[in-house]
């Protein structure tokens, strides 16, 4: 008889700030995506924490009070890991660690722990040790306090290295040695898609758990990992796939989030280098997500920091089984109609308006609904790039309708 698997979760508290660029609204999405990561890294909230500040307090981010506050609930309720929604300073963390005497995370620090436990090729796992090294560095001091003193003794008298730099050395040899890792690993995938031939490449884009990597089994029939949380998929998968008669290669990339680490778009440059060398860009979006608007406003905003948001690239809103709208009684004259009201009909009329016809899909991957429609849609764009590069071959991919199956 198999052993049931016990999972012990992390007994945890999240904390953030309502300020002027940040409203209370915001904040609470934010917090409700932190609570996602957190469970996502195996960590259960226990109860959230904010405060209304002009801006973080430069030493302790939150002020005295709340604090005082947090510490007394750590204390009553045996939590062992306080999780903050913005990235702290190294003295802003050591500061905290001392007051409330626990583990103190960041959002950055969580993201990069999800990582590591998600990283499963070399490659993968050389990208998220750079990125963790870029991130500690500055944070050594914080963190080794005992590292401060000089070591001393017979023969090392004098002024000497201390314990704290001589790590500070270590760390920076070993971000050089795995920059020098990337490279090679880079060199090596450079050749792999360049020896790709004249095939047309596709990439899936969009952000983190919008259905991804599932639109990517059902279309190639592959078996790619796919999990309700957040950035199940690290390493970018590559499958040749036929449309008809039309074979293309179809990438699936990490997803993206946003108040991404830059430490994290840094050492994962290359794996979105697949996003930058395809020629068409399939951005997923997630339509039964409340702030699915501002996901695709994050992954623009990513594709313009890597070059990638001239591409021809078609909206594919996934999700539209899961999708429900607010309704609004007859007899209620007082609540106004906000986008969160708006029927599919009117997101259709509102996204293809917006992004024209041809470049805006409303589809469900797991239920296959309109699959039919995206197909067609995926062939069409294909088959304009082909044969703008092989003009001889147009005779060889006719139009959808006449297409034969191979």
């Amino acid at each position: 008889m198999l052993e049931k698997e016990i999972i012990n979760f992390e007994r945890t508290v999240i904390v953030g700030i309502v300020t002027q660029n940040q409203n209370e609204d915001k904040l609470k999405e934010y917090l409700d995506e932190l609570e996602f990561l957190t469970y996502t890294a195996g960590g259960e909230v226990v109860k959230r924490f904010f405060q209304k500040l002009d801006r973080p307090n430069p030493k302790t981010f939150l002020g005295t009070g709340k604090m005082d506050e947090i510490n007394h609930y750590i204390r009553e309720n045996n939590i062992s890991t306080v999780i903050f929604d913005d990235e702290l300073s190294p003295s802003q963390q050591k500061n905290i660690s001392k007051i409330l005497d626990c583990k103190v995370l960041d959002r950055t620090n969580l993201i990069l722990d999800i990582f590591a436990q998600r990283a499963e090729t070399s490659y993968a796992r050389t990208q998220v040790e750079l990125a963790q090294c870029q991130y500690l560095l500055p944070r050594l001091s914080g963190m080794w306090t005992h590292l401060e003193r000089q070591k001393g003794g017979i023969g090392l008298r004098g002024p000497g290295e201390t314990e704290i730099e001589t790590d500070r050395r270590i760390v920076r040899d070993r971000i050089a040695l795995l920059k020098d890792k990337i490279k090679t690993i880079d060199r090596q995938m450079s050749v792999q898609r360049s020896n790709r031939g004249a095939m047309v490449r596709v990439a899936l884009v969009g952000y983190t758990n919008v259905g991804k990597s599932t639109l990517m089994n059902v279309i190639s029939k592959s078996e790619v990992f796919v999990e309700n949380k957040l950035f199940a998929t690290l390493d970018t998968t590559v499958r040749k796939v036929v449309i008809k008669n039309l074979p293309f290669l179809l990438s699936d990339t990490v997803g993206f989030i946003r108040k991404l680490p830059t430490q994290l778009i840094e050492s994962f440059k290359s794996t979105l280098d697949e996003v930058r060398e395809a020629d068409l860009l399939l951005h997923v979006v997630d339509i039964s997500h409340p702030d699915f608007e501002e996901h695709i406003a994050s992954v623009n905003q990513i594709l313009q920091d890597i070059k990638s948001n001239d591409k021809p690239t078609i909206m594919v809103f996934n999700k539209i089984d899961a999708y429900k709208h607010l309704v609004i009684d007859a007899d209620d004259l007082i609540t106004e109609k906000t986008s969160k009201h708006y029927t599919l009909e009117e997101w259709k009329a509102t996204w293809m308006a917006t992004v024209g016809e041809k470049n805006a899909l409303f589809i469900s991957a797991t239920n296959k609904e309109n699959f039919e429609e995206f197909r067609e849609k995926v062939y069409e764009a294909v088959r304009e790039i082909h044969i703008t590069r092989f003009p001889y071959n147009k005779f060889l991919y006719p139009d959808y309708k006449d297409a034969t199956e191979e």
